[in-house]
């Protein structure tokens, strides 16, 4: 049976995005709507600084609406430019012309394809933005009372994915929530002053703006009307403007992308201590468990780590598609043919990735099921050997710190081989036994007492990094 083509990519192939807002924020059609926002900003722009009548504008701007075109037809006619937005203002233009012919004259008026992608491009990375911003704000504030409530909680630290040192839960929270402040506090310097708008012209120069002015006014050219017209096409945006056209110079595109890569690392980290935590014979957190999540499709037993799969599944993808970006700054010339096109697919993955492992992170760090007991249990299953470490740092000034090191790897392999517990080897090692009797021993390799500065750090987290963003799920 043969099934039939759906023409809308419904991220059957991508679930980490699926439903979520970032996905809305960047399909098709709000990606339509965004270049029709460019183009009636435009309009507005021209209209305050007196060269556009302020009914075209108003006309223009009323029927910007995406729910009046084909969007399907608008994707079909791209390929015939090579981008969408020609056809669109063609489509665009008999729309508005159909109302007041008159106004259908100002459509697109002095500008170019770039100018309006560009800036359609940054509106939806605006928008986009924020609401992967309110996501990493609540994900912070979870893992703020993670941390808070989990200070304390002994677990083992592990390097090279064995135990090495006793550590808290409250620490390692304490350093997811770090690490996801700071991204979003690069995205929000991001979002405040580097979206910018494009606009240029046919090559960078505004000429086409330019000639329109000095037609209106029947004069020559007015210094400075570039700069008022990109400032206020900038205001009717509320985007920011750039100092000059930046059809050729990609950056702000390659920084939106560095920016999102960043986010995902965060969130994919947090996604593979879970993974390995959550492990059958680790056990020391679970996901939040839901209805059908984690569910295997033959073994009934299973409950999978699905939230987390899903961050990591993205936080592999988004530096891939980041790179394309990076290549893509090798823009010849005034405007690129190809470079410039190679951006929009990998920058939109980009976006719906990072902001569906946002979403996806915001109800995996909010319902994570943590098992203090559990990691108490780990704790003991080396037999003291996690706190090795101390005991030689103990033994140094009255051995010597090669002798001391000599003598507690000596105990470490003999507990490891023999299974007898590190006290009672070390009890039966003649430079320790005339210092300690077991029961000091015993303190001496008590993982409590060998945390460092542990709840300094957290405490010093918390401190930097404030739970007053934290909101309960119903105040989204």
């Amino acid at each position: 049976m043969t099934s039939s083509v759906h023409p809308i990519d419904t991220g059957l192939l991508s679930p980490v995005r699926a439903g979520t807002p970032a996905e809305a924020a960047t399909s098709d059609g709000a990606w339509l709507q965004a270049m029709l926002d460019a183009e009636a900003a435009l309009v507005r722009a021209q209209a305050a600084l007196g060269n556009v009548p302020a009914r075209a504008a108003g006309t223009i701007t009323e029927l910007a609406r995406a729910d009046l075109l084909d969007l399907r037809e608008l994707a079909v006619l791209s390929r015939g430019a090579a981008n969408p937005v020609v056809a669109l203002v063609q489509a665009f233009t008999r729309l508005v012309a159909d109302k007041d012919p008159a106004a259908a004259d100002h459509v697109h008026r002095g500008s170019t394809s770039q100018d309006i992608f560009d800036t359609a491009l940054m509106l939806v990375a605006d928008r986009t933005l924020a609401v992967l911003l309110a996501d990493l704000e609540h994900i912070a504030g979870s893992l703020h009372a993670l941390a808070e409530e989990h200070t304390d909680a002994l677990m083992a630290g592990r390097t090279l994915a064995l135990h090495a040192v006793p550590t808290t839960f409250g620490l390692k929270a304490a350093g997811w929530l770090t690490a996801v402040a700071e991204a979003a506090d690069r995205l929000r310097v991001l979002r405040d002053g580097g979206l910018v708008v494009q606009l240029g012209g046919a090559a960078g120069t505004l000429a086409g703006y330019v000639e329109y002015e000095k037609l209106h006014r029947g004069g020559p050219f007015v210094e400075g009307y570039a700069r008022r017209l990109t400032d206020r096409f900038a205001a009717e945006t509320g985007l920011s403007a750039p100092t000059l056209p930046w059809h050729s110079n990609r950056l702000p595109i390659a920084a939106i992308a560095a920016e999102l890569a960043l986010v995902v690392g965060v969130l994919g980290k947090i996604a593979v201590d879970v993974q390995s935590l959550a492990r059958t014979e680790v056990a020391e957190v679970a996901e939040p468990a839901a209805a059908g999540r984690g569910v295997s499709s033959a073994m009934p037993q299973k409950r999978n780590p699905a939230l987390a799969t899903l961050i990591r599944s993205a936080a592999l993808q988004v530096p891939a598609y980041a790179s394309v970006l990076t290549q893509a700054m090798l823009s010849e010339d005034e405007r690129s043919a190809g470079a410039w096109h190679a951006e929009w697919q990998p920058l939109r993955e980009c976006l719906r990735l990072a902001g569906g492992a946002a979403h996806t992170a915001r109800e995996l760090v909010a319902g994570l099921e943590v098992r203090p007991a559990r990691m108490r249990e780990n704790l003991g299953l080396t037999g003291g050997l996690i706190v090795s470490e101390r005991l030689a740092a103990v033994l140094a000034p009255a051995l010597g710190k090669a002798v001391a090191k000599e003598v507690m790897s000596r105990a470490a392999r003999e507990s490891a081989a023999s299974g007898r517990s590190l006290v009672t080897v070390l009890a039966g090692e003649p430079e320790v036994a005339e210092r300690f009797d077991a029961r000091a021993l015993e303190e001496l390799l008590d993982p409590a007492g060998y945390t460092g500065a542990a709840t300094e750090l957290t405490h010093e987290a918390l401190r930097r990094h404030p739970s007053a963003s934290v909101r309960t799920e119903g105040d989204a």
